[in-house]
């Protein structure tokens, strides 16, 4: 192999901007800056700066990357708890990042060692390096506690032509094509030299084209009429206010479409009510009037106890019958809804815990509403960004999704305009259309094409009466649901694995120096 290719690409001090860079500009990539091209240099400049590095050195590039996107990326975590808890979330996230650019510069170091072709160096190094960005993904999206997906870089393409990637291999099938394309693009460069950058863009140009499919096409088989009502009520964990007040926010906000005709549910966010009506007549006979005024049921969110526990509950309301069917959310948010090893954070971080009093328990209940006029889709907030529950209610009959949500405690930030991207994406990662109804915003009917054909203005009461499209049949990416990740994930490894083998094996047949010398890496920087 060339000598050229066994060293860093830059200096080691070069490196370390590079990644900063990166790390702020992949920020960029996502809302609010929403510049989502920006995620592709992001990338771009993480995985230069990894190249000819020791592992070593890999890590602290990585965790240098890592900071300068969580840091920005997840500062609402700060606005009412202070800076401990966006503190520790972003450097605990960072670790992770550090730790997959060590099998990110591996996969550099041993796969020109094993083969020295040149397809083996276009082709099969990205899609290894972009296996093993996934592996990380993978890694921040279940551990500990169900993990954090926040962040993924598929997130960052909400509104992009690559958006429609989703319906096909889902959120971590994009991003695995995200950092596959700016890999391979990497490896021309390297292969052709920088003085024949010119003869790079078309290609990067074509392939771009090329990944721009379609979305995957459902069945429309009708529409519903959806009344959802944004109340801007004192939703926020530390807002002051009297029990009842979020409802009669929601019920004053709720009044002006009363007298709507042919709606066919009322859907109230996350919080809506503060009022339980399954344990309060007054609260029972507020919704069976909302119920009978609309001839709708309604779909309305409070908190629930059942055994001694308290759940974080959406209930479906019929007029004369009461809550129907209901469902608990299936992730409470740790260190939010509730304390996990209660007993060791305690002992760390007491003033903290100690205003988290009522710990949310995780339900088990099926995620879909039957309507009457169509089956539902349900997620409650921090639920939207875990894959399996929505394939789950896409398989359980979904045809359209309803998402209730309350963004009080972040206001003012990039978080509701996060999370709304990806509900963005999972209307077109099922083909369905998506009702994002929130507290105080935002709030957006999403069609499933990921278009916004009706929203209300964030931090204002407000109500939309919309005609949403139902859709039936199942995209490629519900179908082959956790299929994705693992194939990517065990392949990436087990790559790995190989390249490190071949490596050692082709090293030793030359002759040559052990295929983990880096006295390279200390020459050069």
């Amino acid at each position: 192999m060339p000598e050229r290719d066994q060293r860093p690409l830059l200096p080691l001090w070069a490196g370390v901007l590079a990644s900063i860079a990166g790390g702020l500009v992949y920020d960029l990539g996502f809302p609010g800056a929403s510049v989502w091209p920006l995620a592709f240099v992001g990338i771009g400049l993480a995985l230069v700066s990894l190249i000819g590095r020791s592992s070593w050195a890999a890590f602290h590039l990585g965790l240098a990357f890592g900071l300068a996107f969580y840091l920005p990326h997840v500062s609402w975590t700060s606005l009412y708890l202070g800076p401990i808890p966006w503190l520790a979330l972003s450097i605990f996230q960072s670790l992770f990042v550090a730790g997959g650019a060590v099998l990110i510069t591996l996969a550099y170091r041993w796969v020109p060692r094993a083969s020295a072709s040149r397809w083996v160096r276009l082709i099969w190094l990205p899609l290894l390096v972009a296996g093993l960005w996934i592996v990380r993904e993978a890694a921040t999206g279940s551990i500990p506690y169900g993990g954090f997906p926040w962040g993924r870089a598929a997130l960052s393409q909400s509104e992009s032509p690559f958006a429609a990637v989703v319906s096909w291999v889902g959120s971590t099938g994009l991003g695995f094509v995200m950092v596959a394309l700016v890999a391979g693009f990497i490896e021309w460069i390297r292969l052709r030299g920088w003085q024949d950058l010119r003869s790079a863009i078309p290609v990067a140009a074509l392939a771009v084209v090329a990944v721009a499919v379609p979305a995957w096409p459902t069945v429309a088989v009708g529409e519903v009429r959806v009344a959802s009502v944004q109340g801007n009520g004192k939703a926020g964990y530390f807002d002051e206010r009297e029990p009842g007040d979020l409802l009669a926010a929601q019920l004053a906000a709720t009044e002006p479409i009363l007298d709507e005709e042919g709606v066919d549910v009322l859907l109230w966010p996350e919080g809506g009510s503060d009022v339980d009506p399954t344990r309060s007549e007054s609260g029972a006979r507020i919704f069976d009037s909302l119920s009978t005024e609309l001839d709708a049921p309604v779909v309305l969110n409070t908190v629930t106890t059942r055994d001694e526990q308290f759940y974080n509950t959406s209930l479906l309301w019929r007029a004369g019958e009461g809550a129907v069917d209901g469902y608990d959310k299936r992730n409470p948010v740790p260190f939010g809804e509730y304390i996990p090893d209660r007993w060791f954070y305690d002992a760390i971080a007491g003033d903290l815990t100690g205003l988290i009093q009522r710990g949310y328990s995780p339900g088990t209940n099926a995620p879909v509403f039957d309507l009457g006029s169509a089956v539902a889709g349900l997620a409650i907030c921090f639920d939207v960004i875990y894959d399996g529950l929505i394939w789950e209610g896409a398989r359980d009959g979904a045809q359209l999704y309803l998402f209730q949500t309350n963004n009080a405690d972040f206001r003012g930030t990039d978080e509701n305009e996060q999370q709304l991207a990806i509900a963005r994406l999972r209307a077109i990662e099922t083909g369905r259309s998506v009702v994002n109804i929130s507290t105080v915003g935002t709030s957006q009917v999403i069609d499933p094409t990921g278009r916004t054909i009706d929203s209300l203005p964030a931090y204002e009461p407000g109500a939309m009466v919309t005609d949403v499209e139902l859709r039936e049949g199942l995209t490629p990416a519900v179908v082959l649901g956790g299929a994705v990740p693992v194939t990517i994930v065990l392949g990436a490894v087990g790559g790995l694995i190989a390249a490190g083998i071949l490596a050692r094996r082709t090293m030793r047949g030359r002759g040559e120096a052990n295929v983990d010398d880096e006295t390279d890496e200390v020459e050069a920087d």
